[in-house]
């Protein structure tokens, strides 16, 4: 059975220019890859139409899923819901279930229907033919419109997005990884025999990462992919490979520094 693939957007200015260290990518990567939709593209845009409206609509006839996160907030640069709406061609309009829960919503606040100002109403406007994505956090939810999941930025948000998420999308086999690390020795010590065992695995990205601590220099070899069975055979390699070389193999990741 072939994994169905996603592309996550980050968009938004404030992460190209270092205001703000993105922290979604590696939850969102570990989530699909649970749920056998590996992570295979990520793409950092600004908050700009142009380059939001042609990036969505390359990445989304070349992925199954499309994810993105950011800009659907109420200030004058949250943007990405009318560009979504841009790409695939249909109206950006008020959602009638997003509205009426944020009217409820905000009606039943200190600053009663006001609230539910202009920019608030924002959040309540998508594409026509959008679903929502609620989330336990927020009353604004995202939404999805054919194969493009739209979700908040704020890490704590998509977090409770993806949660609803993530159960509605059919994936494939749960990928799995295996590892088995060395200290004492360099990728360049082991990059012969590691590509003979990559090709006798075509299946599997077989990674090699590179660590310094106070020990000295080190290598992890990490074995992924959606058949355990491959994996750990493909580490029995590695693990041989290493003694061999006279170093000392040990599973698994290597600690933190």
């Amino acid at each position: 059975m072939q994994n169905p693939t996603a592309c996550l957007l980050v968009i938004g200015n404030e992460v190209l220019s270092g205001r703000t260290q993105d922290l979604n990518i590696n939850f969102i990567a570990k989530g699909l890859g649970a749920i056998g939709i590996p992570l295979r593209e990520v793409r950092v845009i600004p908050d700009v139409p142009e380059t939001i409206i042609t990036t969505l609509n390359d990445v989304r006839v070349r992925f199954d899923h499309v994810f993105t996160t950011g800009g659907i907030g109420p200030t004058h640069d949250d943007i990405t819901s009318e560009c979504v709406a841009m790409a695939f061609g249909v109206p950006w309009e008020k959602h009638s279930q997003a509205w009426a829960r944020m009217e409820a919503h905000y009606a039943s606040t200190p600053g009663g229907l006001a609230a539910f100002n202009p920019a608030r109403q924002r959040m309540a406007t998508m594409p026509r033919g959008a679903t929502l994505i609620d989330n336990a956090i927020s009353i604004a939810p995202g939404f999805t419109i054919g194969n493009v999941h739209v979700m908040a930025g704020v890490p704590r948000i998509m977090q409770s997005m993806f949660a609803t998420l993530a159960p509605t999308l059919a994936g494939g086999p749960p990928i799995v990884s295996r590892a088995v690390h060395a200290t004492g020795t360099g990728e360049g010590l082991i990059a012969s025999g590691l590509a003979d065992i990559q090709q006798r695995y075509p299946a599997l990205d077989l990674g090699s990462y590179p660590y310094y601590r106070a020990g000295g220099q080190g290598v992890a070899i990490v074995a992924k992919g959606n058949d355990a069975a491959a994996c750990e055979a493909a580490i029995v390699e590695v693990t041989a490979l290493f003694v061999s070389l006279d170093v000392v193999p040990m599973q698994g990741e290597p600690p933190a520094a």
